[in-house]
């Protein structure tokens, strides 16, 4: 009987210590689903609230090769193609052959708008054509939630309440419009704001910011187009993957944050419909505190 108890009790304790590392293995997988965010106000950054967004949405890994594509996508079909040379057949001017074949003494010829004389026409010269390219659809909407969650985890993705623009000093706003003539109103505007980038750390010394608002917003747009060596503000609709990716930081509104995430998560929806219901993909921003 001891015999058979000792040599059981190897076995015994291997499947015990496996079914203990297993137990241990899930309860340490936990994967975490919501990643959080900060929202400020503008221009303080105050944190105003705190949201709870998905990792499919502020936290996908890095693809340079995806982001890749969808730049290159957007470089192509941003091409004008009006690129345009005249051939021989359209230069202007006669076609009769300038001399004769031979006895000349010279070399053959023949009109003048050969390619080799000056003025003629151009061999393989371009012409207007298309360089638009095509790319899936799931794969340029994965790209843009790519480049946010780059820009999320690098610390330089700050999102502001709605309504974001660049509020004035009462003490400004209460000169008369006669003494701010010849281009003294914009200079102000132009050292005020570059002075809240400075305070704020998104003027030029730590990298140039994008300001992506749902519209334009004058006093803000204005601003940042007097000095637009420290950043360049745009709106929702001029904004691309290019965009998000070439500047320092990128300060924008909740809402074009949420607009932005609902138009390109086409991978994260499905068509199948399933007892009547189809997947829609992760919510978009859950807010869990606010001021």
């Amino acid at each position: 009987m001891a015999t058979e108890a000792s040599s059981s009790s190897p076995s015994t304790n291997t499947t015990i210590s496996r079914s203990a590392t297993s137990q241990t293995i899930m309860a340490a997988y936990n994967p975490v689903m919501n990643v959080p965010l900060t929202i400020h106000a503008f221009p303080s950054l105050e944190p105003v609230a705190l949201e709870h967004w998905s990792v499919e949405h502020l936290y996908l890994p890095l693809r340079r090769d995806i982001l890749q594509h969808a730049v290159v996508y957007e470089g192509d079909n941003t091409r004008q193609g009006t690129a345009s040379t005249k051939n021989r057949y359209e230069v202007h001017g006669s076609h009769r052959k300038m001399r004769p074949q031979k006895g000349s003494g010279k070399s053959r010829m023949g009109t003048r708008q050969s390619p080799l004389l000056r003025g003629g026409g151009k061999t393989f010269g371009p012409r207007p054509r298309d360089f638009g390219t095509r790319l899936n659809r799931k794969e340029y909407d994965k790209a843009w939630r790519t480049a946010l969650s780059y820009r999320y985890r690098r610390g330089e993705l700050l999102v502001c309440e709605d309504g974001m623009d660049l509020p004035l000093p009462e003490d400004f706003l209460n000169v008369p419009a006669k003494f701010l003539k010849d281009g003294l109103r914009e200079a102000y505007v132009a050292r005020y704001m570059k002075g809240v980038l400075d305070s704020l750390g998104l003027g030029r010394p730590d990298g140039r910011t994008l300001f992506v608002t749902g519209d334009r917003r004058e006093t803000l747009y204005s601003a940042m187009e007097e000095i637009s060596e420290e950043g360049r503000a745009l709106e929702y609709e001029d904004v691309d993957v290019k965009d998000l990716l070439e500047e320092g930081k990128v300060v924008m509104e909740r809402a074009v944050l949420k607009e932005m995430i609902e138009a390109h998560q086409s991978d994260l929806v499905a068509n199948i419909v399933v007892n009547g219901f189809a997947h829609s993909g992760p919510p978009v921003g859950k807010e869990v505190l606010g001021v």
